[in-house]
């Protein structure tokens, strides 16, 4: 029954899709030139066909459900896009005397893109709605009781609109042994054997095994036993016992391989950070610029030294870099031991005790941006002695490092800037650098900005020394 709903409503979505781009392409026709030519619908029919031929092995047709609708609605993007890069092209390199006009062609892609997006919302909608009345669910068992399974129940208990009911646990644990199952006793249904059963029966559409990766030959012999069943079987591995970052599949040649700690961001992403960089950088210095020099020449003229004190820490790949900052200090410490600053620190200039608590003495760092060594947002550097010394005493410590630094982070707008005293201070950093890899997106980066400009200009540091 489910499988002949999905069938159905990939059916329905192949033909209001086939309308869409030829209606679309109509209505282009007739608002551009106020005709629509035999040609132009030979141009349509045959972006339909590519449309689709990409659409298929994409899993476009396929069920999105329990998948988040940005996912679908990134991917029916990339399909139209690519259908209509491939149209161009065989349109200009092949048949050059059917080419629509460009402002024409460019006109219908882009309003048939807006439709297709809106199309696949709605459609979503509508399907919710129709799961929410009790048709198209799916029955869904899971194994075991543990931690990891009940955290599979919740999160599919979370997606009312996917159609799945989790019907219940399966485990083979005794509830009265030392292994108590996670799961409350009145959802755990019996044991691997009566989830055969019940499975070959057809009382469950979906099976997710969440065993740990150590439960290898479990896994394999109760996979064994579900293939006499119709059910769709799901593994899901606990590899949050890893503390992943960014984990995803890739192909290796014919394997698949799932990767443990991974950057934030593809390289289209890298380059759109990069341009936010300069481009902020840009307008920062250009504002920046002149007072810059005037405490340039005050902290001269105010204390023996030079201007802008540069420090070696650890950037990109954990490799050095040099970091600019105003100097707010009588010394100069860059060795392999560095002391903190501390509350009334005795050599902290006047000049830079300021200059620190207002973290002005950062503006330097400006120029790091641009020079590529740093990031407008990213893990605060920290001097290659402490970074040295905290590596071996936070798990996970070195992970910061697989992207820029930055010249403030999410870290800093949370609170945790300045003095780390103690060790529980700098694995509060640590965990909120790390949640940032996690939660990338440039719209985070734009956020950090807004946040901690608030905050220079209205809430006073009690951590910067």
């Amino acid at each position: 029954m489910i499988q002949q709903s999905q069938n159905k409503f990939a059916s329905i979505l192949r033909f209001t899709e086939a309308s869409i781009i030829l209606g679309t392409l109509v209505s282009s026709c007739l608002f551009t030139s106020g005709t629509c030519s035999e040609n132009a619908l030979l141009v349509g029919l045959a972006a339909v066909i590519l449309y689709m031929m990409l659409a298929e092995p994409s899993s476009l047709y396929g069920s999105w459900r329990g998948t988040p609708l940005k996912d679908e609605l990134l991917r029916t993007t990339w399909v139209w896009i690519s259908a209509s890069m491939a149209l161009a092209f065989v349109l200009q390199t092949f048949l050059p005397g059917a080419e629509l006009p460009r402002n024409l062609f460019l006109f219908w892609v882009g309003g048939n893109l807006i439709l297709l997006v809106a199309w696949r919302a709605l459609f979503r909608l509508m399907l919710g709605l129709f799961r929410n009345r009790g048709r198209n669910r799916a029955k869904v068992a899971i194994v075991p009781a543990d931690l990891m399974g009940l955290e599979v129940g919740r999160t599919i208990e979370s997606l009312p609109n996917s159609g799945l009911d989790v019907v219940g646990w399966f485990d083979d644990r005794d509830p009265s042994g030392d292994r108590l199952p996670a799961v409350d006793q009145n959802r755990i249904l019996g044991n691997l054997e009566d989830l055969v059963a019940r499975t070959r029966d057809g009382e469950f559409q979906r099976v997710y095994l969440a065993f740990p990766l150590s439960a290898t030959e479990r896994t394999r012999f109760l996979i064994q036993r579900l293939a006499d069943s119709t059910a769709s079987v799901y593994l899901v591995p606990d590899f949050y016992t890893f503390n992943m970052i960014n984990s995803r599949m890739i192909h290796l040649g014919n394997l698949t391989a799932i990767s443990v700690f991974e950057l934030p961001y593809n390289e289209t992403d890298w380059y759109l950070k990069r341009i936010f960089d300069i481009v902020f950088s840009l307008l920062a210095l250009s504002v920046l610029g002149i007072p810059m020099l005037i405490l340039s020449a005050a902290i001269k003229l105010t204390s023996k030294g030079p201007a802008i004190f540069k420090q070696k820490r650890y950037g990109l790949a954990g490799q050095s870099i040099e970091v600019w900052k105003f100097r707010s200090m009588r010394t100069e410490d860059n060795g392999p031991v560095v002391k903190q600053a501390t509350k009334d620190d005795p050599r902290i200039t006047k000049l830079g005790a300021f200059l620190r608590k207002s973290s002005i003495d950062e503006f330097p760092q400006f120029i790091n941006v641009l020079q590529g060594r740093m990031s407008l947002v990213g893990p605060r550097p920290h001097a290659i002695a402490h970074n040295e010394e905290y590596r071996h005493k936070i798990h996970g410590y070195m992970l910061r490092h697989k992207v820029k630094p930055g010249i403030t982070g999410w870290a800093q707008v949370h609170g945790w800037r300045g003095e780390t005293d103690t060790l529980d201070k700098m694995e509060q950093r640590i965990k909120y650098d790390l949640d940032y890899l996690r939660r990338w997106s440039l719209w985070l980066d734009f956020k950090i900005c807004v946040m901690t400009g608030w905050q220079l200009v209205f809430k006073r540091s009690h951590n910067a020394f």
